[in-house]
């Protein structure tokens, strides 16, 4: 469980950092990542603040780990699919002449925590499987057996 919640907790300073960062100054997606002028910034700053929604999940499952360590399976599916986005953006979207260095090193980043999590999530799974929560079965009122 030790691993998971380290994951958890570094996966979430991550988001809380990136997340304040996006809703505060959203203008640091043009000037490091050397993205196009927005016409809008209502968008980048949204998805800041749900980012750091998202890092304020992860804290509350690591704190009750023991009973939701598969809640993790959640944040395990979305930093692929974001890290997915980021090798995409990286490798194939970024404009001319555009620097991609920190595209793909928040690509590596992505990938390295969610691979982190579910390493994490299979340490848990064998220390404390699902199944131990569920009900327990009904007990035999003839605990000896039945005679036929």
């Amino acid at each position: 469980m030790r691993l998971l919640r380290g994951a958890l907790y570094a996966h979430a300073l991550a988001w809380i950092v990136l997340g304040a960062l996006l809703a505060i100054w959203p203008g640091v997606l043009q000037s490091w990542l050397g993205q196009p002028p927005y016409v809008d910034r209502a968008w980048v700053r949204l998805v800041g603040v749900q980012a750091v929604g998202l890092a304020l999940f992860m804290v509350l499952v690591g704190h009750r780990l023991e009973e939701l360590w598969w809640w993790s399976w959640g944040f395990v599916l979305t930093t692929g699919a974001v890290a997915a986005v980021l090798t995409l953006n990286a490798a194939f979207g970024l404009p001319q002449g555009a620097d991609a260095v920190l595209w793909w090193v928040l690509a590596i980043g992505h990938w390295a925590l969610g691979s982190a999590t579910l390493v994490g999530m299979s340490r848990a799974a064998r220390e404390r499987p699902t199944d131990r929560y569920a009900p327990a079965p009904a007990r035999d009122p003839h605990p000896r057996g039945r005679r036929r």
